[in-house]
């Protein structure tokens, strides 16, 4: 079953495959798979694999059989909904090619690097990649619509726990579900106006030639995701993640403009224009951060006691606090949730910053926090803290650790009505496969489908 769903993750990684692999494609290419009227190259494989291996990443044994396993799963979804004429726009189509290059424009180093390993343009390499993303956005649409409706009941996530070996069971850390309400603490009007100075300082220097913008980037930005490239940063207009005061500055530049002072939700900023390219952008950025004192600091503190006040009384629900007062963007539309990098809302001791360890040792479940102060990514503020809920260590039972085991039956559960799709709709394609990958079971298999309901 885990091999039926990997192709979603192939989907994702074999882009890089065949954006480097342009340049050094393979001598000697020929067709190893056709589905209906799609083919598979041998290139397609050899690519993906080589790209895996310059990333440092293992690759098994069986990997061919794998790829093209999963590459003509693909092939068979985007057919099947294509027959069964599932929307797909090409506003789609665009937006996941422009997330995919800027995703490996990150990865390679900038948009130059990226052009020079593909050995073509960003326009070329999107309109080379145009139709595979296409057939994967309709092979993803196809299995969304097979698996959409899958549901599992109590009874099923029972019989399955039932059935696993008690010394196969899962070991848990302690675990905890944990909620917060975030104050920011807003600079003063003063400190607020010297960061605006300054930047206007470094703007006149720049423009009378005294310094470059990248030199006084490195010297005086506060962000550090562009400090030590000078303020670099490349975007797209359509990117969700960039504050759209940046963004419409940066596109209203001429090139090699600065900008005048904005302010977006990270602090102020000047802008330069490097080079823009239809919705694509390269500018460099010096952003300032007003400085927050212990004043302000107190000031988010004794907003957060009133709310808690509330809280304790019973006159306001923790959710209801998120949802109107959280000024943080990651956890607000979460009910309050802080997870993970992995994004999951369950959280060992080792997840937790230091101020976070300190409430942990004096919280009880169901408790609400004092305000207290913290510092994330240079920004100062304060919150509350609530503990939903709390794992001792332990061996997995279905009483604690209900949702976990539910989602294992579920994606079981998807994994085999997908297979069973397969083994249904594969012998109504045309199959075939070169001879070097017949003996790949799952291949095998559906060549003998297909075989059989040739002869019926």
């Amino acid at each position: 079953m885990k091999q039926l769903l990997f192709f979603v993750v192939l989907s994702i990684s074999a882009y890089a495959g065949q954006a480097q692999g342009q340049s050094h494609k393979v001598l000697a290419d020929k067709i190893i798979g056709v589905v209906g009227d799609k083919i598979v190259l041998r290139s397609d494989i050899t690519n993906y694999i080589e790209d895996e291996k310059r990333q440092g990443r293992e690759v098994p044994e069986n990997a061919g059989c794998m790829l093209l396993q999963q590459m003509m799963i693909r092939k068979a979804l985007m057919l099947q909904a294509q027959k069964d004429s599932l929307p797909l726009g090409d506003d789609e189509i665009e937006a996941e090619l422009d997330q995919r290059i800027r995703y490996y424009i990150s990865v390679y180093g900038g948009k130059d690097a990226l052009e020079q390993i593909a050995g073509k343009t960003i326009y070329q390499i999107k309109e080379d990649n145009r139709i595979a993303i296409k057939e994967q956005k309709l092979a993803d649409a196809m299995q969304h619509s097979i698996i959409e409706n899958v549901r599992i009941t109590p009874t099923e996530v029972a019989n399955y726990y039932n059935k696993i070996p008690k010394d196969s069971l899962l070991f848990y850390d302690t675990e905890l579900e944990i909620k917060q309400v975030v104050a920011y603490a807003k600079a003063s009007r003063d400190l607020e106006k010297y960061a605006q100075d300054e930047l206007a300082e470094y703007k006149r220097q720049i423009e009378s030639g005294g310094a470059s913008f990248e030199r006084m980037a490195k010297m005086y930005s506060d962000d550090p995701g562009t400090k030590e490239m000078g303020g670099r940063f490349e975007f797209n207009r359509n990117d969700k993640n960039v504050d759209g005061a940046f963004s419409s500055t940066a596109f209203a530049l001429k090139e090699g403009q600065v900008s005048r002072v904005i302010k977006s939700k990270f602090g102020y900023h000047i802008i330069q224009l490097v080079s823009r390219t239809g919705d694509d952008v390269v500018v460099r950025h010096i952003l300032k951060i007003p400085q927050v004192t212990e004043t302000e600091v107190n000031e988010a503190i004794a907003k957060l006691d009133t709310i808690r006040s509330k809280l304790v009384a019973g006159t306001l629900t923790f959710g209801e606090a998120v949802d109107r007062y959280s000024e943080d963007e990651n956890s607000k539309f979460t009910a309050g949730s802080i997870t993970n990098a992995q994004g999951s809302p369950y959280l060992t001791i080792q997840d937790l910053d230091k101020s976070l360890v300190a409430i942990y040792n004096e919280l009880k479940v169901g408790e609400y926090s004092k305000p207290v102060s913290f510092e994330e990514r240079g920004k100062k503020g304060a919150r509350i803290v609530y503990i939903q809920k709390k794992t001792e260590p332990h061996r997995e039972n279905i009483k604690d650790d209900y949702n976990k085991i539910a989602q294992r039956v579920l994606e079981e559960k998807k994994g085999e009505i997908l297979e069973r799709w397969f083994q249904t709709k594969m012998p109504t394609y045309y199959i075939t496969v070169d001879d070097e990958f017949r003996n790949c079971s799952e291949i095998n298999k559906w060549l003998s489908l297909s075989a059989n309901a040739k002869k019926d």
